[in-house]
């Protein structure tokens, strides 16, 4: 009985997001209801699965590969727009995590057991997918506002590289602003996921605030790196907006 009032307090918040939204007109439809319904699914699902993998720890690096799949088709389905998208949102997101935790685990600032290995992947690899979304779209609008600055380094001889350098760098930066204003505010506005989580897993306050700045250390890095990579890349093709160049 308490599932079915958990599951219905659940469904009353999702509805509540839905009718707001009408309500004010933002044109989300469904969308609150059936995001949160299928991430029922799947959790259910990850949470059968995990169950496995912890049990059997070699088979955390085949979860690991699976979220990685994931993200990048996630990233690349938003950055369809933008020429080899699915590529550059596989490469950014590749490199942004890989960066993090091999040094994570290299320097031990976590150790090296299945259950951390899911945790910490599952986040850095969430946060490399949305940096790569983030600087790619960021990138595309900023591209099509600065279309005749794109033409004019063109038609100078510059490179696509020289020409989206400005466009490049502000939209990685705009990718990281709101995770780092996050991480400013840790502790006085908000209390994080991972910190919350590790204390309702039994962990002190100290080994909980230790893994949360883990986590928030390994985020930037992930993020930035992914920024970094998406948009160099999205900046090697002079044709980021149609009709750039004759």
């Amino acid at each position: 009985m308490d599932y079915v009032w958990w599951g219905a307090g659940l469904l009353v918040l999702a509805v509540s997001t839905y009718v707001l939204s009408r309500a004010a007109r933002v044109p989300l439809g469904w969308l609150p209801v059936t995001a949160l319904l299928r991430a029922v699914v799947q959790l259910a699902v990850v949470a059968a699965i995990l169950r496995g993998v912890l049990a059997v720890p070699w088979t955390v690096a085949l979860f690991v590969v699976l979220m990685l799949s994931t993200a990048s088709w996630t990233a690349g389905s938003r950055l369809v727009e933008l020429p080899r998208g699915h590529a550059i949102a596989l490469t950014g997101v590749l490199a942004g995590a890989a960066v993090t935790l091999v040094l994570v685990f290299a320097l031990r600032l976590v150790d090296l057991e299945a259950r951390y290995v899911v945790a910490v992947a599952g986040i850095i690899i969430g946060n490399a997918m949305s940096a790569s979304t983030l600087s790619g779209r960021n990138f595309m609008r900023a591209a099509r506002a600065r279309r005749d600055e794109v033409e004019a380094w063109l038609s100078l001889g510059a490179t696509p590289v020289q020409a989206y350098d400005d466009i490049g760098r502000d939209a990685a930066r705009e990718a990281l602003l709101p995770n780092l204003d996050q991480t400013r505010s840790t502790g006085l506005v908000t209390l994080p996921g991972a910190f919350v989580g590790a204390l309702f897993g039994g962990a002190s306050p100290v080994v909980a605030a230790q893994f949360q700045l883990v986590v928030l250390a390994g985020i930037a890095l992930t993020m930035l790196t992914t920024a970094i990579v998406v948009t160099r890349l999205a900046g090697r093709s002079p044709y980021v907006v149609p009709d750039v160049v004759a």
